[in-house]
């Protein structure tokens, strides 16, 4: 609870809350740069370039909590891989294509480690709601 006038400080919840809007917000572009993987474009300016989430950590000068907060979704300026392939339908005039330069792999590890982040959060949270209880119940 706040007085009036003064400004409202973070408390836990909003700091786990916080923080699991970001893990979300990292495995949507995870799971649009795995959605994308393999897309294929008729010129390099038109392929699919992987985004990130841009972070920016934040600290409650009341409380002294730490939180983050999403600032942004940025494209990666990873060059888009030319394939010779005249028989596409999008080939170029050289009978080139452009895949986007999408790694698998590195994208599955960004979607597990924000998943262990967002699910580590959520035992957090668990585990203050049971001290409060258990705190409330033994006065």
């Amino acid at each position: 609870m706040t007085m009036a006038g003064s400004n409202p400080s973070l408390s836990l919840f909003d700091v786990a809350q916080r923080g699991m809007s970001a893990q979300l917000v990292r495995m949507n572009a995870a799971a649009s740069n795995l959605a994308n993987a393999g897309s294929v474009a008729s010129s390099e300016a038109a392929a699919y370039r992987p985004i990130r989430a841009v972070f920016q950590s934040t600290l409650d000068q009341a409380t002294g909590l730490s939180s983050v907060k999403v600032t942004g979704i940025v494209r990666e300026n990873a060059r888009a891989v030319r394939q010779h392939d005249p028989d596409n339908p999008l080939a170029d005039a050289n009978g080139d294509t452009w895949t986007a330069p999408v790694d698998e792999n590195a994208e599955m590890v960004e979607m597990m480690e924000s998943s262990r982040q967002y699910q580590n959060m959520v035992e957090a949270l668990s585990t203050a709601k049971q001290l409060m209880l258990d705190t409330l119940k033994s006065k």
